[in-house]
């Protein structure tokens, strides 16, 4: 009577040389291959249909050792579980822990990476950088982000939250988002610890009770003329690139970043592209005589970068520095277009949106924003000419209104 198991020999499993299926008994088969590689393979039938789990090569895989692997196959059979099945759901566990094994700053970096495109300049990266640096990492960032729970994001935020309103709050968004991330990509699961609705918001008090929210500082529009002056006697790249920031009221980050090629001296426009605009749609800016000479008198260094420094644009501290150390006050650089929406209020009879225009800010209204279909370009043309008389003059002027007429274009 046929063994129906142990059917091959040492021997004959090293000298089997004929292509096929060698069989040993209780499922065990010895595949030998066309060019004469030899597998080890279980073979069952689920509903009907024949599978073959493969146990590995006959170099790594001895005979008792399959034969082991085979009966432990059968024993699975017995249970109703399939053997393939049973190794894809193992592998999955192994490659689902690995995964849960990524730290937070790990994660953190993924999301940074994923992001960075995405932000409209380096600085928004940096500031990532920065604050998690600072804040997070020494504290939850080499815990596995899985594990991150909501006692360790208030061991972050707990000590900066009142002391530090503005970053606490944009630290526990950046925790947040950088989880989120993280359960999309199957590294954690379950809620978010650092959502704030319905969650830390009954733990910690919301930034409305921690006293009025301190804007970025302004310089009265009655002391720009004094500034100006002392601006003028300076003879560097840093005063011309403030100056030239206060006369077309644009944000740091778009004089900073200011290139030739966005310069067209012959129409008198500084024309910013999208992906450099905060609201990422083309910004047009007239340029009055006092903006276009400043650019006039700067040297041509070989550098694209209007206002070179360095290493390629002029520092992010630079104009800002240089406007405290000559005010003697806080005043920032973004709010010197405080200034100019303040002096637009008070010093001219210029509409609420033309002064909006000149800003780029994004109109609130959808429906006022589906009916403007102008920039008012040539109504800013005007302005932007006013407010540069305006800062020419060294003392506060008067208080009196300014119509903006036509004939400040000609100016």
């Amino acid at each position: 009577m046929a063994r129906l198991l142990n059917r091959l020999t040492d021997l004959q499993v090293r000298k089997a040389r004929t292509k096929g299926m060698h069989a040993d008994g209780g499922g065990l088969y010895l595949r030998v291959a066309e060019g004469g590689s030899k597998q080890w393979v279980f073979r069952y039938n689920v509903n009907g249909r024949l599978r073959d789990h493969g146990l590995g090569p006959l170099h790594t895989v001895s005979l008792a050792e399959a034969r082991e692997a085979a009966l432990q196959c059968r024993k699975l059979r017995l249970q109703g579980i399939d053997p393939i099945e049973r190794r894809r759901a193992s592998l999955a566990a192994v490659r689902a822990s690995e995964a849960t094994a990524a730290t937070f700053a790990e994660c953190a970096t993924a999301y940074m990476t994923a992001h960075e495109i995405k932000w409209r300049s380096d600085k928004s990266g940096e500031q990532w950088r920065q604050s998690l640096t600072a804040y997070v990492h020494p504290i939850i960032g080499s815990l596995p982000v899985a594990l991150i729970d909501t006692p360790q994001v208030m061991r972050v935020l707990e000590p900066i939250w009142t002391a530090k309103a503005e970053t606490a709050s944009r630290v526990r968004g950046r925790i947040e988002a950088i989880l989120d991330y993280a359960k999309v990509r199957g590294l954690r699961a379950g809620e978010n610890p650092a959502r704030w609705h319905g969650h830390l918001d009954h733990l910690l008090p919301a930034r409305s009770q921690l006293g009025k929210v301190k804007h970025l500082e302004a310089l009265p529009h009655t002391e720009v003329g004094a500034l100006m002056v002392q601006l003028r006697q300076r003879d560097d790249v840093a005063s011309r690139a403030l100056e030239f920031l206060i006369l077309t009221a644009a944000r740091l980050g778009e004089v900073r970043g200011a290139t030739w090629s966005e310069i067209d001296l012959a129409t008198k426009t500084w024309t910013i592209p999208a992906e450099r605009m905060k609201a990422q749609k083309e910004h047009r800016i007239p340029l009055s005589a006092r903006a276009l000479a400043v650019l006039q008198g700067l040297p041509r260094t070989g550098s694209d970068y209007v206002f070179p420094g360095r290493n390629g644009q002029i520092g992010n501290h630079v104009l800002p520095e240089l406007l405290q150390r000559l005010t003697g006050t806080d005043a920032t650089a973004h709010g010197m277009r405080s200034t100019f929406r303040d002096w637009v209020a008070e010093r001219t009879s210029s509409p609420r949106e033309v002064a909006e225009a000149a800003l780029a800010h994004v109109v609130p209204s959808q429906v006022e924003a589906a009916y403007r279909r102008t920039d008012f370009f040539d109504r800013r043309r005007m302005l932007m000419q006013s407010w540069a008389d305006f800062c020419a003059k060294p003392a506060a002027a008067s208080g009196k209104v300014l119509p903006i007429r036509a004939e400040a274009e000609t100016r």
